[in-house]
């Protein structure tokens, strides 16, 4: 009963449905993010701390919503088969203390147990790259079961799915140019693992 309750509160903004529903059906996930650890990864405390900080301010009822639509999201992390997904995420990303310490500790703790899965693929990309292919900002790619590849951007909640088959292309040539750049899933995780420590 509370478990259909839940899903029943599952509401995600306009702006984002389109991408909720593809993502759903994906296969796999390439996730390169500049900004932020991506939502699939984030505990609840971090997901409620990025959107107590929003600007306009969200009302409680708004944030409960988002809240609850982002967890739900996650389900995709454990259901049979799960999609394979790679993720690169920026060290800065990393090293910045959304929502105070013990929420970052957190964050990170999560980071390691998801880049233990047979499924889930993370690097990191160090700070002190000379070149970087991800200038461009964050994107992400999906291939949903038995359909094109497609890609995603979202910035200042507006949001564009990409489907043009040569635009998809370009973003896909990024992200493993991204990938090559970054460390590698162990250096990735090792480095994770150092600033917990240093926490």
């Amino acid at each position: 009963m509370e478990k259909a309750k839940a899903k029943a509160r599952v509401r995600h903004p306009a702006w984002f449905r389109d991408y909720a529903r593809w993502e759903r059906q994906a296969v796999e996930i390439n996730d390169y993010n500049c900004h932020d650890i991506p939502g699939l990864f984030q505990p609840e405390r971090r997901i409620r701390a990025l959107y107590e900080m929003r600007k306009p301010l969200l009302d409680e009822e708004t944030i409960e919503q988002r809240v609850t639509s982002r967890l739900a999201r996650q389900e995709i992390l454990t259901h049979w088969p799960p999609p394979m997904i790679t993720a690169v995420i920026e060290e800065s990303v990393l090293r910045r203390p959304l929502g105070g310490r013990d929420v970052h500790k957190e964050q990170l703790d999560r980071l390691l147990q998801l880049g233990k899965l047979r499924n889930v693929e993370l690097q990191v990309t160090p700070i002190d790259r000379t070149e970087h292919a991800g200038m461009g900002g964050s994107f992400i790619l999906l291939t949903p079961k038995g359909k094109p590849r497609l890609g995603y951007t979202e910035a200042q909640n507006s949001s564009r799915l990409v489907t043009d088959p040569e635009d998809v292309r370009i973003l896909a040539a990024q992200y493993g140019s991204i990938r090559t750049q970054a460390l590698t899933m162990q250096e990735s995780l090792a480095l994770i693992e150092k600033m917990l420590g240093e926490l």
